[in-house]
């Protein structure tokens, strides 16, 4: 007897039949979809060449490698993480030493590298979680030190979607309107969607508006138009990915590896929210030590590679819990869609075609979030800031993580080699040194489930 769709819990696809289950790994392949190919879009706009087709083929292969660790229990999508976001573009601007005047396509190989690095990092919370056990692990990492790291991420991004929504505003106002619609008075699929349709939305906007003959200036002050299809035509519709493999120097590193502790917070809110949504407890069963490993593998897969971090994806929970389909099954369908499409350079040509000033607009809500979820992480988790020393430690972070970024970090010379730590790191370093020697911490991991989840820098 076949269930139906959205009303009762179904942990097996296949009685709804082939058609359905293609249907639904589609819909979880548009869920993740307007997120995942963002990232590469804003990391080219910090000027480094990140392919979306090489996104799109380890967001897919990462996904299914998480599955393998997982014992295929586990219904979650691997798609880019926005942690990272800040880590690129510090590498991106990184001037001293070794990268004074190199290209962006040297950086990028570096920046890689540190997101190999920062993969690897993973694997050791996962073996500590297996000897020690969550609760004694997580006491280092509580919401004082990760709530503050999210909350720094979005605000170092903030000038760059201010610059590029600034080429055209009222561009970058549609794009934002959409999303600010979608996210509060849409219903099912559109509320969990609305990054991917205030891309959508907003590129149909500019493309009648092209017709009609708008233009804007490019960077030599030469009038083009709005959206601008030659490299479209010029592209072929099948052809390989762009591998870049990663190259390795301490001061990527350094700027990439500590984001590590907030993206490893994402993860295990992910991963709390999904045991919610589905009735089973992942968390025990197959183990956060195995979620962990799946999702560090495949960070460090794609950062080898040319991709960027991945993450477990708050959208795709979001479709789990409208389908109520909750069979790992039809998340791999997904994965797979996305490998077949990042096939296509046409496609890449196309999702490039899109406008700086939409990704201004997009990117204005989003980093917004991104440190609104930081906030949320401190407040769902009831972190006292009446005590001195939960304010200590988010002052120093604050400052650290704002100001060094804005003087470009500390440069120093180990060996002959000049070693630059960003404001990101610095902060991160300060508050898990803090947390550790100042009286008075009392964070238990678990308490909350609420609290748990609310570091999922996925959920729009």
């Amino acid at each position: 007897m076949k269930k139906e769709l959205g009303h009762e819990a179904i942990y097996d696809a296949r009685q709804l039949g082939t058609p359905r289950m293609l249907v639904l790994g589609l819909q979880h392949m548009f869920a993740m979809f307007g997120a995942t190919v963002l990232v590469p879009i804003l990391v080219q706009g910090y000027g480094l060449p990140l392919s979306i087709q090489t996104t799109l083929l380890f967001a897919g292969l990462g996904t299914l490698l998480f599955h393998v660790c997982t014992k295929m229990k586990v219904p979650a999508f691997l798609g880019s993480s926005f942690a990272y976001l800040g880590g690129f573009e510090t590498v991106a601007k990184l001037d001293a030493g070794k990268y004074a005047g190199m290209s962006g396509d040297e950086k990028l190989a570096y920046a890689l590298g540190g997101i190999v690095i920062a993969g690897l990092l993973y694997l050791v919370l996962a073996l500590l979680f297996k000897m020690l056990g969550a609760k004694k692990v997580m006491r280092y990492f509580p919401p004082i030190v990760t709530g503050p790291m999210i909350i720094m991420i979005g605000l170092n991004l903030s000038g760059s979607a201010i610059n590029n929504a600034a080429t055209c505003w009222w561009l970058a106002l549609v794009a934002m309107a959409i999303i600010v619609v979608a996210n509060i008075w849409g219903k099912g699929m559109v509320k969990i969607i609305p990054i991917l349709l205030g891309v959508v939305g907003s590129y149909l906007v500019a493309l009648i508006a092209t017709a009609c003959g708008a233009q804007l200036p490019d960077a030599n002050g030469v009038m083009q138009p709005l959206v601008n299809f030659a490299s479209v035509s010029k592209a072929n519709l099948i052809g390989l990915q762009q591998f870049v493999i990663a190259k390795f120097d301490v001061s990527a590193i350094l700027v990439m590896a500590p984001i590590a502790i907030a993206a490893m917070m994402e993860h295990i809110g992910d991963v709390s929210a999904i045991s919610s949504t589905t009735g089973r407890n992942f968390i025990e069963d197959p183990g956060l030590h195995r979620t962990l490993v799946g999702d560090g593998l495949a960070t460090a897969l794609a950062g080898m590679f040319g991709g960027p971090a991945n993450t477990t994806y708050g959208e795709n929970t979001g479709v789990l819990a409208l389908s109520k389909v909750y069979d790992p099954r039809v998340v791999r369908l997904a994965a797979v869609y996305a490998i077949i499409l990042s096939f296509s350079p046409k496609f890449d040509a196309l999702v490039n075609s899109i406008p700086s000033a939409i990704v201004g607009g997009v990117s204005f809500i989003l980093y917004g979030m991104i440190s609104a979820v930081g906030v949320r992480n401190i407040v769902e988790n009831q972190v006292d800031l009446t005590k001195s020393r939960n304010l200590i430690i988010a002052a120093v972070m604050f400052v650290s993580g704002l100001g060094f970024s804005q003087t470009g970090g500390v440069t120093f010379t180990v060996g002959g080699a000049a070693v630059t730590l960003s404001g990101l790191a610095i902060a991160a370093l300060c508050g898990v040194i803090l947390n550790a020697i100042l009286p008075g911490n009392d964070y238990v991991f678990g308490v909350s489930v609420e609290g748990d989840k609310s570091a999922d820098l996925g959920s729009y």
